[in-house]
């Protein structure tokens, strides 16, 4: 069965509330069926390096054999879903992950809002609306977008600004698609979630939200639960993740804070270690998250 994750955000994008916007969960694969727990949670996949040479077909067909329902198709990558695609060639990649069990959450794009010229500043608005269109048409529910820095020769706070309000026309033209604006938690200075916050106090638009993308720097300061609890109201329907048995991100803690927070949106595998077969480790993620949602819901 289909998820209701793109219903549920067209429903709440109507109404242009200030609630948080989440997604629903979405049915296990019955080639890799996964058992059920408390949490609504559901782990999928955005196409970074592990399905970067994929074209849609494998990366549907990969997603339907590992139990990963969800996928993110980052932009200019072998799946070639971009701005370049005609009406007809949308019409065709909505039809494939309708007639499969993939949900298709939308592009994975790099426009950016901190850039100090205008007329690029300008050129990444205009390049962000042209994908929530492109997700629309091909039945996405929404585009990840993201800032980078905080250039050095302008002021912090004027930067912010900015981007924030970058951010608000970029959603107000997402919600009159029923596309989620999901701003990843990036670049070397904005992946600091006080920063990201601040950023969000600029950016009140419902329908711009924040992609967690467990970085190193959720770890400074005063710690996970602290910075999780700065952003954790504006949580959008994606959640990027590493491999979980890689390196020392306390994903059991992290997602025994979503579980707590009642998060229902997707986890996304952003992965990056070479794998002789990539199905089989994201099999293995997938069995590690629901390790750990049990261990938070128990």
């Amino acid at each position: 069965m289909k998820s209701t994750t793109r219903r549920n955000f067209l429903v709440q994008s109507a109404a242009v509330t200030a609630a948080t916007l989440v997604g629903s969960s979405v049915a296990t694969s019955p080639l890799a069926a996964a058992p059920k727990s408390a949490s609504k949670m559901s782990l999928g996949l955005c196409t970074y390096l592990w399905g970067k040479d994929w074209d849609l077909p494998t990366v549907i067909a990969n997603c339907e054999k590992s139990g990963c329902l969800g996928v993110e198709l980052r932009t200019e990558h072998a799946h070639g879903v971009e701005i370049s695609l005609n009406a007809a060639q949308r019409k065709e990649v909505r039809k494939r992950f309708a007639d499969s069990q993939v949900e298709f959450l939308g592009p994975g794009c790099n426009w950016q809002f901190h850039e100090a010229d205008p007329a690029k500043l300008k050129a990444n608005i205009e390049g962000a609306k042209a994908y929530l269109q492109l997700s629309h048409d091909c039945g996405g529910s929404g585009v990840k977008v993201k800032p980078n820095a905080l250039p050095k020769d302008v002021p912090v706070e004027k930067t912010i600004e900015q981007i924030g309000n970058s951010l608000n026309e970029v959603a107000k033209f997402g919600a009159n698609l029923g596309q989620q604006v999901r701003v990843e938690v990036h670049g070397k200075d904005t992946s600091n979630l006080p920063i990201m916050k601040q950023i969000f106090d600029v950016a009140t638009h419902p329908n711009a939200t924040i992609c967690w993308n467990s970085n190193g720097q959720d770890l400074e300061g005063e710690g996970l639960e602290h910075n999780f609890n700065l952003v954790r109201k504006r949580f959008g329907n994606t959640v990027h993740i590493r491999e979980m048995n890689v390196g020392k991100y306390p994903y059991k803690q992290l997602m025994k804070l979503f579980v707590q927070s009642n998060y229902s949106g997707w986890i996304l595998l952003e992965c990056r270690t070479k794998q002789e077969d990539r199905v089989a480790a994201m099999i293995e993620q997938r069995e590690i998250l629901e390790a750990y949602i049990k261990a938070a819901t128990t």
